[in-house]
């Protein structure tokens, strides 16, 4: 590795990108170049099952790459905290493999950052996906934000600038459950956006369906709030007190008139099975907050290298995959 120490760093998750990763090494070998400060780019392959990491290690050596495997799929936000982990530079840009967010606007997301922020974020004008897609993930985000108490803007993806300072701080949060908009909402910084253009995937289709949607949402709410636990304790009470409302004018009508039965079996027998239902739900969310604390403290690695590659070759003492996985 070079001795130089990088004034820039962009690091890059990278997953079935075979077709793209010329394109995106060229691009950012260009733009990075024009901006005149030494650099490094950190591709790091979440064991991607196409070709990936062989054209990483062919472009390697030509554009200044720090190829990081994984030993396995770990997910787009670990392999995120990889490259992290790595990353030397002043400044860090995180961005998709799909050149969606364009290389190009890089220099501008940097001018932003000098002139006096720690966070630059890049928000989407033009919508690349189609209307549904766009839909979803407003939805989304209004459902996260409500959730989680964080104001996260569905027009941000990953793509943005991070000073030094916020690299170190964001490597100091281990926990096993990642989300890099609202980790970084909380670590606090001053952060700025800028709009920029959002293009076209350049080929294929994105690996987030509706099911990955929905576990991101609620692996995010779980792991950075707790308002569904007390959700279903405001559920529980209305219940409660709707009960006993129920109860209450049961009593009052047989005194009124004793000859009065108790009415309804089939109403209460569904309120019995509805309220039997809340009882599993909130039994759930708080199972899945327990078992998120269960694990946790097995204190496994995030991630786990397999390997790494600098500038073509491999490192001079090869880092040990369990080192190198929790490296703070």
């Amino acid at each position: 590795m070079s001795s130089e120490t990088p004034y820039i760093s962009v690091v890059i998750p990278v997953y079935r990108a075979e077709r793209i990763l010329p394109t995106l090494c060229e691009r950012l070998a260009a733009v990075l170049t024009s901006i005149g400060r030494p650099y490094e780019i950190l591709l790091v392959d979440d064991r991607s099952p196409d070709g990936s990491w062989r054209v990483i290690s062919e472009l390697a050596p030509r554009y200044r790459i720090t190829a990081i495997r994984l030993s396995r799929n770990f997910g787009q936000h670990h392999a995120i905290t990889a490259g992290l982990d790595h990353s030397r530079g002043e400044w860090t840009v995180l961005m998709d493999c799909d050149l969606q967010d364009p290389p190009e606007e890089i220099p501008a997301l940097l001018a932003a950052a000098e002139a006096g922020h720690d966070i630059v974020l890049a928000r989407r004008t033009l919508g690349a996906h189609g209307v549904h897609k766009r839909a979803l993930s407003r939805v989304f985000y209004r459902l996260f934000n409500w959730l989680s108490g964080y104001d996260l803007d569905p027009t941000v993806g990953a793509f943005r600038i991070m000073r030094r300072n916020v690299v170190d701080a964001y490597r100091t949060m281990r926990e096993a459950s990642r989300l890099i908009g609202g980790m970084s909402v909380w670590l606090g910084f001053e952060t700025a956006t800028i709009d920029v253009a959002h293009s076209a995937r350049f080929e294929g289709r994105s690996s987030y369906d509706v099911r990955k949607l929905i576990h991101v949402a609620l692996d995010g709410v779980i792991s950075f709030s707790n308002r569904p636990l007390y959700l279903s304790i405001v559920i529980g009470f209305l219940f409660s007190l709707l009960s006993a409302g129920f109860g209450a004018s049961l009593v009052i009508r047989y005194l009124l008139d004793p000859r009065i039965g108790v009415p309804g079996w089939l109403t209460l027998v569904a309120l019995t099975a509805f309220i039997g239902g809340l009882i599993l739900l909130n039994l759930g969310i708080l199972g899945i907050y327990v078992g998120r604390i269960y694990d946790q403290s097995k204190q496994r690695p995030l991630y786990v290298v397999d390997q790494i590659v600098v500038e073509g070759r491999l490192p001079a003492s090869r880092l040990d995959p369990q080192t190198a996985a929790i490296t703070r």
